[in-house]
């Protein structure tokens, strides 16, 4: 039975711990799927590319609030979908040859792996393994519910979809948080008749409710929405995919996306074999310095994380590498202002408290709300949906949270984040620098002016 001193399971964020401080460590890593994890091959990284391809449709076909008149002539799926994976595959693909050829002090294992034993593995490979170390990135997975696992009809995850041959002209999206909506805004740009079904009583329900109420209304004039509703049957009929409500409705097209929330992939792996302690809802328990309740055994990403966020897991790597060279002198991760983004139309941001939150901690705050409309490069966008929402404490004007739903949020609230991360307050972070004009953070500056502090 092999030995090593340090065994990674999963290259995704995983991937990116080893440096040169590893050079003269004996490493395995060990990965059952494509090289880059989630965020290279099915997430982050294809899917926002997919994304750009559907605004670039969008502002076509809206172009005439402009005074341009165009049309989008023709929908290239199959080039479209080249594109993404023209460029993913072979970075995966050169990321797992530079770990297997480039590396000679790495051993890399292709398999499906198993703990047996305490700080033992079996890769999968018909090899099992022993390491003084462990670090699990073994990421997640698409959830699939009940009413999918029963029915013989087929379907699609976020793992899927993207490489399917062509469009459909009608798609039902079963799910109401950050992936369906993400879809939604994909396939219906690129011409296909979207349908979503959530069991939740609004889109995006876990995002401040300014955002998860226009949000969903926004979704309603856009797509066939169906709220409060788990299908009681999930069916194939001739070449449709028909799911049937309790109340009756019926919703049907021609293919089915399961996009309800993905989970940890821990019960692939048997922790407790080892002695790792797992969460009831998957996740591995760690502590601030990533450490699970076995020594040497560290886990990051998304199979101990409930953010599940590309940005976290890249930062829990860096705390775990830090960790694994200087085991004396730790590091703990920070996680107090983790912002995040849903690339869907309008593109959202968020970081922080919502107002939720600010009311269930009993907090004395201030909100504002500044319209994208009510500034110059709003009117230049022509803007009616967008706004920035700012929480800060009332009595010291400390920053709690922001939300943004508009064009270009995911880098309009950066300013914020990263505010909140340094303890800049609102009223200094309003007056104590320049804010281009026109520009779209002037939503930020007339935000923060806006709050009664």
């Amino acid at each position: 039975m092999r030995h090593f001193d340090l065994a990674i399971i999963g290259t995704g964020s995983g991937n990116s711990i080893l440096g040169p401080e590893f050079d003269d460590w004996d490493v395995a890593i060990v990965e059952r799927g494509s090289f880059g994890g989630t965020c290279l091959n099915v997430g982050c990284i294809p899917t926002k590319m997919f994304v750009y391809a559907a605004e670039v449709a969008s502002t076509v076909r809206h172009a005439s609030r402009y005074g341009i008149d165009a049309t989008v002539d023709k929908i290239r799926w199959t080039d479209i979908r080249d594109r993404v994976f023209g460029r993913i595959d072979p970075l995966a693909a050169g990321g797992e040859r530079y770990r297997t050829h480039d590396n000679p002090n790495v051993t890399v294992y292709k398999g499906q792996c198993r703990f047996v034993g305490h700080k033992r593995l079996d890769t999968g490979t018909g090899e099992t393994i022993t390491a003084d170390r462990f670090v699990i990135a073994a990421g997640g997975r698409p959830l699939i519910p009940p009413e999918v696992m029963r029915s013989t009809a087929a379907y699609y995850t976020s793992d899927t979809v993207m490489r399917i041959d062509e469009l459909p002209q009608r798609i039902v999206i079963l799910g109401g948080g950050y992936i369906a909506s993400e879809f939604a805004h994909v396939f219906s740009a690129l011409g296909v008749q979207v349908s979503v079904v959530a069991r939740g009583s609004a889109l995006l329900r876990y995002h401040d409710e300014t955002v998860s109420r226009r949000f969903t209304e926004l979704a309603k004039q856009r797509w066939d929405v169906h709220l409060g509703q788990t299908p009681s049957t999930v069916e194939a009929v001739g070449s449709e995919v028909v799911l049937t409500m309790p109340d009756g409705t019926v919703v049907a097209g021609d293919e089915l996306l399961v996009a309800v929330g993905r989970i940890p992939n821990s019960d692939l792996l048997d922790p407790a074999a080892t002695g790792v302690v797992v969460r009831s809802d998957g996740r591995i328990v760690v502590d601030e310095n990533q450490r699970s309740t076995v020594d040497g055994i560290l886990a990051l990403g998304d199979i101990s994380s409930s953010y599940q966020l590309k940005h976290v897991a890249n930062h829990e790597a860096r705390v775990v590498r830090h960790n694994l060279v200087h085991p004396d002198e730790p590091i703990a991760s920070d996680h107090r202002f983790v912002p995040s983004a849903v690339f869907t139309d309008p593109p959202i941001a968020s970081v922080g408290r919502t107002e939720a939150h600010c009311r269930l901690d009993a907090l004395d705050y201030a909100v504002a709300v500044q319209e994208y409309g009510d500034v110059a490069y709003g009117w230049a966008l022509e803007d009616t949906t967008g706004f920035c929402k700012i929480l800060a404490e009332r009595r010291t004007g400390r920053l709690l949270g922001a939300h943004v739903m508009g064009p270009q949020a995911s880098t309009v609230i950066q300013p914020l984040i990263q505010a909140l991360s340094f303890g800049l307050c609102a009223d200094d972070m309003a007056h104590g620098q320049y804010w281009i004009h026109p520009a779209l953070p002037e939503v930020i500056e007339n935000a923060l002016l806006a709050l009664d502090l």
